[in-house]
């Protein structure tokens, strides 16, 4: 999908990934598009610092060569592939990082550590998205409903972050320092009086709403380790594997039987 995605990258762009997409032809590809990468290494690559320039401590610039051409990809798009990639490899935070930002002057290890760092911005959204707008179970029956149904959990999702966004920069914050499931549920408590307002009290219950939804500042949790793992057991019911009017006749039929037994 990714690949179908590269021509919407723009110039400038920096593409922040995990290790499964750090492959020679994706990162080519990128950088053709004038898109910069920062992206752990895949466990498949070794990374040797004795290698090529040193930049500091644990970080090393060197090239890349292109390796033989894979199976998916055809001769012509393989040819347009450069024969060398000029590659960023940095070990900081835990992490061996690789990157085209290949200036150490304007471009740190604690940078590339930073921007890194915000990739986790991603699994929070998903996360928000799945549990606090519990999409994490879509229930309409056809792949053109459950387009529409995605769809219409993402434009609520953005419109949410657009309000955080105006009322965190009321507040001077960063949208991120602001709670979303905190701001969904202002939303949903002030729904009724946004829907009844009068329209010359309109502009004072928006601005009670934003301010509201600025008082949602996150607490600083630095170095912040929670276990993977849920708390509460799932009842020990048996899962239903087939549809529920074929386990409702059968259902039926057995305690029709049992009737009749009694008769």
């Amino acid at each position: 999908m990714l690949w179908s995605l590269a021509e919407h990258f723009k110039p400038g762009d920096v593409l922040i990934a995990d290790r499964l997409y750090a492959s020679y032809f994706m990162i080519a590809r990128l950088m053709q598009l004038g898109v910069d990468v920062v992206m752990r290494q895949h466990q498949s690559r070794q990374t040797d610092f004795r290698r090529g320039k040193r930049l500091g401590p644990r970080d090393h610039r060197l090239q890349w060569q292109r390796p033989a051409r894979p199976s998916w990809m055809d001769e012509a798009t393989y040819a347009a592939m450069p024969a060398m990639l000029n590659m960023r490899e940095t070990r900081v935070g835990g992490w061996t990082l690789v990157s085209s930002l290949v200036e150490a002057k304007s471009v740190s290890k604690s940078d590339l550590h930073g921007l890194y760092c915000k990739r986790w911005n991603i699994e929070l959204d998903l996360r928000s998205i799945k549990v606090a707008m519990h999409m994490d179970v879509l229930r309409c029956k056809t792949a053109q409903m459950v387009r529409k149904e995605i769809a219409v959990h993402l434009l609520a999702y953005n419109l949410v972050r657009t309000v955080m966004a105006r009322a965190a920069c009321l507040a001077r914050l960063e949208p991120r320092q602001l709670s979303f499931k905190g701001a969904l549920q202002t939303l949903n408590a002030f729904a009724q009086n946004l829907r009844h307002c009068l329209l010359d009290s309109l502009s004072q219950c928006h601005a009670a709403v934003l301010n509201a939804i600025a008082r949602l500042v996150l607490p600083q949790r630095p170095n912040r380790t929670e276990p993977r793992a849920v708390k509460r057991r799932p009842k020990p019911h048996r899962l239903l594997t087939q549809p529920r009017h074929i386990v409702r006749a059968r259902l039926e039929k057995r305690k029709s039987r049992i009737m009749a037994g009694f008769a």
